[in-house]
């Protein structure tokens, strides 16, 4: 140790000081007394969620920098990414579009909280698909939804959940999900907005009835938006998304609402309340030195007095934002300027008006939404085997895949599976491929195998469940609802960019970017 190390390290905060910062700037804290008797024993374990369904904006860096505060406080953190929250709000965010979101998500919060400098080792992310379709939840969800009315189950949901004409059955249980999320993330506390208040009296109602402990709730206030409303992801005049170019930023802050002298649904002012002051500890004003010069204010409540009082003018504070939001803005922007990420994002929220029209009795098939279940990938029973006639590595098999008729399939395997164990074997089958000829004979399908780096000749077709049926649906975990494209069409190469990501874990299950290869009967290997 250097001399003097142990003098220059600063004291571990005390349960108050924790308290401090993990409750300032909150709107309400529900259950202050056991969250004090917590901290006298131990760290607090706390989780934040956030449905994968719009674009995350700058709104965002609220919960970010209050993140900060527990971690400065000692809490153990966790970071929930709701996908299936996102799919049960009347489907903000598609089936087969959930995969992708979660990604974007998870790749722009880990970049978010890079650039306001949180360390995130410190960070536990979880997808709610990691345990949500496990036997336990399910039965739990169940054993809620027969005690849970349906009037409180819609009341505690209306805040959060998307309101529509025809109100669907899943945002029913959209609050039973959020409140089990505290039991099976072991936390002790959940943060989230204020919106979310009914969800949390709604946890703390019922999850006692099924035996689980009654958890801490604190509350950010929620931010306006530029125009004076909610800054929601489904208005895009409201709201500032974070990798929005400089010249929007620009344009939507000159459009933002911000009266002089108005402090009131000011969305201009509250984000630098919300937002810019807890990050910083800071604001400066920049203007000329006509008006005044640069001001700096190391409180909120002085800048607020000023502007009331016509000291300090709109165009000065939006252009002073404009600046301090790019700051922030520019390491996001860097980051998803990478080919991989630039990808990720117009395949996560393809552009709309960039869709073509479906023919009729066709699927719209656009590259950008590639996910498993566009595959049509079946189990099939081996009927016959014969050496193709005209190529001696390739065997011509009849495949029974549950149609009327086998299919002819023709696969590269002579070298590597000797005929008789493919006699009578169940495989699985890739079906909507376009037939092609193959030194003559055309092949309907693909049989997938399984191949060893260390030993290249070493090729092994993949095995579904015992007891499988020709024709029963292998499916990606998580994939089961997508329906597959009718035919993949070779240009898109649909196919190819999915099978970059096939891999066999060390239990030599099939996988798909670490989700399982599965029938109704259990796993592919």
């Amino acid at each position: 140790m250097q001399p003097g190390g142990a003098a220059a390290m600063e004291p571990a905060p005390g349960p108050q000081e924790k308290y401090e910062l993990i409750t300032r700037n909150l709107q309400e804290v529900l259950g202050e007394d056991k969250l004090m008797d917590i901290l006298k024993e131990r760290e607090l374990k706390i989780y934040w969620g956030t449905a994968t369904t719009g674009k995350p904006h700058v709104a965002y860096f609220v919960p970010m920098s209050k993140i900060a505060d527990f971690l400065k406080a000692g809490c153990e953190v966790t970071i929930l990414f709701a996908d299936l929250h996102a799919y049960l709000d009347n489907m903000k965010a598609p089936w087969d579009l959930l995969e992708l979101r979660s990604r974007y998500y998870e790749n722009v919060i880990k970049a978010m909280l890079e650039s306001i400098g949180v360390p995130l080792e410190k960070l536990k992310f979880v997808r709610g698909t990691d345990y949500q379709l496990s036997k336990e939840y399910t039965l739990d969800v169940y054993r809620l939804s027969s005690m849970v009315t349906q009037h409180d189950a819609k009341k505690a949901g209306a805040e959060v959940v998307k309101e529509v004409e025809h109100p669907l059955l899943s945002g029913l249980l959209y609050p039973s999900l959020q409140a089990l999320d505290e039991e099976y993330l072991k936390v002790d506390a959940q943060f989230g907005g204020v919106d979310q208040r009914k969800i949390f009296t709604f946890a703390e109602k019922y999850l006692p009835s099924l035996g689980y402990a009654k958890r801490v709730h604190l509350m950010n206030p929620m931010v306006p938006g530029l125009t004076g409303s909610k800054m929601s992801s489904s208005e895009e005049d409201s709201k500032i998304d974070l990798l929005d170019r400089k010249e929007d930023v620009k344009k939507k802050l000159k459009k933002a609402f911000c009266e002089p002298g108005n402090v009131e649904n000011n969305g201009v002012l509250s984000f630098i309340k919300h937002v810019l002051f807890p990050l910083k500890s800071e604001f400066v004003v920049l203007r000329e030195e006509k008006w005044g010069g640069n001001k700096t204010y190391t409180a909120y409540e002085a800048l607020e007095k000023d502007f009331a009082e016509q000291a300090v003018h709109p165009g000065d504070l939006k252009n002073s934002v404009e600046v301090a939001l790019n700051k922030l803005l520019d390491p996001i922007r860097e980051k998803f300027n990478s080919p991989e990420l630039k990808q990720l994002t117009n395949a996560a929220y393809p552009n709309p008006s960039k869709a073509k029209p479906a023919e009729k009795g066709t699927k719209n098939s656009e590259p950008e939404n590639v996910v498993p279940s566009r595959l049509d990938i079946r189990v099939g029973k081996v009927i016959s085997v014969e050496k193709h006639p005209d190529a001696d590595s390739l065997y011509v098999e009849k495949i029974d895949v549950g149609e009327p008729e086998p299919r002819t399939v023709v696969s590269g395997l002579v070298q590597f599976v000797p005929k008789e164990q493919l006699q009578d074997r169940l495989v699985v089958l890739l079906c909507n491929l376009k037939p092609q000829k193959m030194r003559g004979v055309e092949s309907q399908g693909m049989v997938l195998c399984a191949s060893s780096l260390e030993e290249p000749r070493l090729v092994e077709p993949l095995d579904p469940p015992a007891g499988c049926c020709a024709g029963e649906r292998v499916y990606v975990e998580g994939y089961e609802g997508g329906q597959p494209d009718e035919e993949l069409k070779p240009k898109k190469k649909v196919f190819e960019k999915l099978q970059a990501d096939f891999r066999v874990s060390e239990d030599c299950v099939a996988q798909w970017k670490q989700r399982n290869f599965l029938t109704k009967l259990g796993r592919v290997s």
